[in-house]
C-alpha cells in the first residue's frame, strides 16, 4: 500500500503535462513558456508510471517479508535489475514486438516486479541470519540476501523468457486477432468483442500488461480515411481523424470506460471507505477520496484498483466483468466517445462535441453516458459494500493490525499522543 499511496500525485502530474492540458494543444498554445512547465510535469509523472515494475519489486519485497528492513528492499532492487538485464539478452531469441530480432522485447510489466518482490521476500526470510565461514563472514546475514536474490533472478528470467513467446501468442495473436475481426462487424459480435476486451483489459491491470492488449483495438483495428485521403487504423485514431463515414464502429473500445473510471470506481472507493473499521475510517477516507478524484478527473485508475486488486482479487474479478458489461451496454445503446489520454472527466469534456457528432449528431449520446455512469456508481457502491462485509475482504481500513501503512500511521499517532500526555 505504501507505493500505491504515491500514485495519485504522479497521475495528476502526468495528466497536467499532456498536450491538451498545459502542453502544445492547451495552455502552451497561448502562453509559450508553459510548454517547458508541461514537459517537466509530464516527465515527473512518467518517472513513476514508467518504473512501476521496479516500485512493485521493492514494495512487494518489503510487504511480504516478516520484519523486513532495508536489505529486503535492496534485494528486490538487485533482483529486478538482473531480471531486466537477462530479459534484454534473451529478447532477440524469445522476444516479440519488433520487425527485426534487435527490436524485439520481453515485457511482463508489473508482473515481473511482483514475482521478483515475492522471491526477494522469501529468500530474505530464509537467509537473513545465515552464517558463512569466517573468510566469507562479511557476506553473511542480511548482506547475503541481495546476492542470492540476484542469482535466483537469473533462473526466474530464464523461465519467464522461455514462456514469453506463448504468452505473447495468446494475448496478441489469438485474442487480438479475434478482436480485430469481431470489433468491426457491428451488432452482437461487436458488443461481445467489447465485453471481452473490457473484461480482459481490467484483468491485466494488476500485472501492468493491459497496454499489450490495448494497442490492438486502439491503433490497429479497422480503417478509416482522414481529410487528406489517407487511410488510418485504430479505434482511437479514427475517432479523432476519420471523416469518411465508414467508421461507425469508432469508440466501440473506448466509450464504456467513461462510466467505469468516472463513476463506478469512485463508487467502489466510497464503499471501501464506509466499510473500513471505525478506528481507521478517517485515514481510509483520505486515501479513497484522493484516488477517486484521480480516477474521475484524469481517468488514471491504477491507484484505486491496486488498493483492492491484490488483497481482494475476487472483488477485482467482479470489477473486471462489470467493466466488460459497460463496454457492451454503450455499444448496444449506440453511444460513442473516445479519449486521447484516458476516460476521465477532462477527456469527456474535451471530446463532448465529437461524442455528440458520432452518437447520432445529438447531445443524447454524451448525456446518456452520464446516466449510465450514475447507474454504475450505485451498482458498484452497494455491490462492493455487500461483498466486502459479507466475505470479510481485507480492503484498506479492514486489515489486521500491522498489515497496512494506515495501521502504522495510526499506531504512530497514538504513540505520539501518549508521549505528549505523559
Amino acid at each position: 500500500m505504501l507505493p500505491i499511496a504515491t500514485l495519485p500525485a504522479a497521475g495528476l502530474l502526468l495528466r497536467l503535462g499532456q498536450a491538451d492540458m498545459l502542453g502544445a494543444d492547451g495552455l502552451a498554445a497561448h502562453v509559450a513558456w508553459m510548454q517547458p512547465v508541461a514537459d517537466v510535469l509530464a516527465a515527473a509523472g512518467n518517472a513513476v508510471f514508467n518504473n512501476l515494475p521496479l516500485i512493485f519489486a521493492v514494495g512487494v519485497a518489503i510487504g511480504f517479508a516478516r520484519k523486513a528492513d532495508g536489505s529486503t528492499a535492496i534485494a528486490g532492487l538487485f533482483g529486478y535489475l538482473v531480471l531486466q538485464g537477462v530479459f534484454g539478452a534473451l529478447a532477440p531469441y524469445w522476444g516479440a514486438g519488433g520487425e527485426t530480432p534487435a527490436e524485439n522485447t520481453i515485457n511482463y510489466g508489473v508482473l515481473g516486479g511482483i514475482v521478483i518482490g515475492i522471491v526477494a521476500a522469501r529468500l530474505w526470510q530464509r537467509y537473513y541470519r545465515i552464517k558463512l565461514p569466517d573468510w566469507l563472514a562479511f557476506f553473511g546475514g542480511r548482506r547475503f540476501v541481495p546476492i542470492v536474490t540476484s542469482v535466483a533472478a537469473i533462473g526466474v528470467a530464464l523461465v519467464m523468457g522461455a514462456l514469453y513467446p506463448a504468452f505473447n501468442w495468446l494475448i496478441n495473436d489469438q485474442l487480438g486477432g479475434w478482436l480485430m475481426t469481431a470489433g468491426t462487424e457491428g451488432g452482437v459480435a461487436a458488443a461481445l468483442a467489447a465485453f471481452v476486451f473490457g473484461t480482459v483489459n481490467r484483468l491485466l491491470i494488476p500485472f501492468g500488461l493491459h497496454h499489450l492488449l490495448n494497442s490492438i483495438p486502439w491503433f490497429q483495428l479497422g480503417d478509416c480515411t482522414n481529410a487528406a485521403g489517407e487511410t488510418l487504423h485504430g479505434d482511437l485514431t479514427c475517432f479523432f481523424s476519420g471523416v469518411d463515414g465508414t467508421n461507425a464502429w469508432t469508440g466501440s473500445f473506448m466509450t464504456g470506460f467513461f462510466p467505469i473510471m468516472m463513476f463506478a470506481l469512485p463508487g467502489a472507493a466510497l464503499a471501501i471507505w464506509r466499510s473500513a473499521l471505525p478506528a481507521r475510517r478517517k485515514t481510509t477516507g483520505v486515501l479513497m477520496i484522493s484516488v477517486a478524484l484521480t480516477a474521475f478527473v484524469t481517468g488514471i485508475t491504477e491507484p484505486l484498483e491496486y488498493a483492492f486488486a491484490y488483497v481482494a482479487f475476487p472483488l477485482y474479478a467482479v470489477h473486471a466483468v462489470l467493466t466488460g458489461t459497460s463496454l457492451a451496454l454503450v455499444n448496444a445503446l449506440g453511444i460513442k466517445d473516445g479519449f486521447a489520454f484516458s476516460a476521465g472527466g477532462i477527456d469527456y469534456l474535451l471530446n463532448f462535441g465529437k461524442s455528440a457528432e458520432l452518437s447520432g449528431g445529438t447531445l443524447a449520446g454524451p448525456v446518456a453516458l452520464l446516466g449510465v455512469g450514475l447507474a454504475y456508481f450505485l451498482i458498484y457502491y452497494f455491490l462492493f459494500r455487500f461483498l466486502i462485509t459479507r466475505f470479510g475482504f481485507k480492503t484498506p481500513g479492514r486489515e489486521d493490525d500491522g498489515d497496512s501503512f494506515a495501521a502504522a500511521q495510526e499506531t504512530a499517532a497514538q504513540s505520539t499522543g501518549k508521549r505528549r500526555s505523559d
